[in-house]
């Protein structure tokens, strides 16, 4: 993509990957951008770089404002390598008078990158920098979503270069916020917040608090992936606000996975008896869906009702992978029970039952469990199952 002037002498410069699919274990379905801002003042910065097989894109786009080797300050924002793997061969062409980092940037870089001898500048909270005009200000936002992440804000133009926080994983043309449809905008937001800093909410909470404190002002946010928040920034803001208090909705989630239908059938009962105390219900067949679209879900859901058949005396793996994902990015404000058929055996809905205590889920029930194919009468303590999730997810 080309090179925009975003404000005044501050470019775009990034690169846009229309093609990526996973991002560890996350659906990029609309792929992603990697973006990189270039200030041109007295002094010229260089915000974060790329992916490294996006190397040349950047240094394209870099060209077409300026020559590479007129670059004197890189700032390394966060050291993920979607944002520094074209690190080394931007300093090599670039050669920089200094790279500002945090103290943990510093130290990731060396472990990454095996170079000591760069010209790193270790910079705190409450640290500025003045390259002319303009003045950076650093801020340290540690475990949003590594240690090393920080931001960079640019006071006399109130822009934020925000790092990993406010972004989405999507691939577009345009570069602003307010050039795409919101709802979609919001829904991949959503997404990316789910999936990668939900289990950093409390960091999200104190972060928001210390900005507050500092009395920052927004015009824009330029987060490290996605559309660029502009004007009206404070939507993301209070969304972020929002998402990182985890307040749940009234709503349900039936995330399961049959091998014969039986606990399908199960299934179908319980969201009966949910739909019948008036609550929301969303039945997620994990076969169908992926766990990072379900992650989304989770997002602002108060009850995670779990079904699995057993097999070999576990969890079917679609199931236990998702049960694994939700532990790392710890849900809070949840309550839970476990349904499941099976054949022999039937350690399924204990087993589903203990990974949920393990995340500090409310285990409402002790779960249901019934023996091949549910009869009349199974079906029946299925809706009785729904119900008293649906009554408790009221009375919490």
């Amino acid at each position: 993509m080309y090179t925009i002037e975003i404000a005044d002498k501050l470019f775009w410069v990034g690169a846009v990957d229309w093609s990526i699919r996973d991002f560890h274990g996350y659906s990029t379905e609309k792929g992603t951008t990697y973006n990189s801002y270039l200030l041109r003042d007295e002094k010229n910065v260089l915000f974060d770089t790329v992916k490294k097989p996006f190397t040349q894109d950047l240094l394209h786009n870099i060209r077409r404002v300026m020559d590479p080797e007129q670059i004197d300050y890189i700032v390394v924002n966060h050291v993920e390598m979607d944002h520094s793997g074209a690190l080394p061969d931007i300093i090599h062409t670039c050669k920089p008078e200094k790279i500002f980092c945090s103290l943990n940037g510093k130290k990731a870089m060396i472990a990454h990158f095996h170079n000591e001898d760069w010209p790193f500048e270790v910079v705190k909270t409450g640290d500025s920098l003045s390259v002319g005009k303009r003045t950076i200000q650093f801020l340290e936002t540690r475990m949003l979503h590594w240690p090393d992440s920080m931001f960079s804000y640019i006071p006399e133009d109130k822009i934020l270069i925000s790092s990993d926080a406010f972004g989405q994983h999507w691939a577009t043309s345009e570069r602003f916020a307010d050039e795409v449809d919101e709802p979609e905008l919001f829904r991949h937001a959503a997404k990316y917040y789910a999936n990668i800093l939900l289990l950093f909410s409390t960091h999200v909470q104190k972060l928001l608090a210390t900005v507050g404190e500092m009395g920052l002002e927004f015009d824009m946010i330029c987060p490290d992936h996605g559309l660029i928040w502009r004007g009206d920034s404070q939507k993301i803001i209070a969304a972020y606000d929002s998402w990182s208090r985890q307040e749940p909705k009234q709503k349900a989630l039936i995330i399961y996975e049959s091998m014969w239908e039986s606990t399908e059938k199960m299934a179908k009962a319980v969201a009966f008896g949910l739909l019948k105390q008036d609550v929301k219900v969303k039945m997620l067949d994990l076969k169908l869906n992926h766990r990072s679209d379900i992650m989304t879900e989770v997002l602002d859901a108060r009850a995670l009702l779990f079904g699995s058949a057993t097999l070999n005396n576990g969890m079917l793996p679609n199931v236990a992978d998702f049960m694994m994902y939700l532990r790392g990015l710890a849900p809070a404000n949840k309550i839970g029970a476990a349904f499941g058929s099976y054949g022999w055996s039937g350690e399924a809905v204990k087993l589903m039952n203990e990974r949920m205590q393990e995340m500090k889920i409310d285990v409402v029930d002790e779960g249901l469990r019934v023996r091949y194919v549910p009869t009349h009468e199974d079906l029946g303590k299925c809706v009785e199952l729904g119900a008293k999730m649906g009554k408790a997810m009221k009375q919490k």
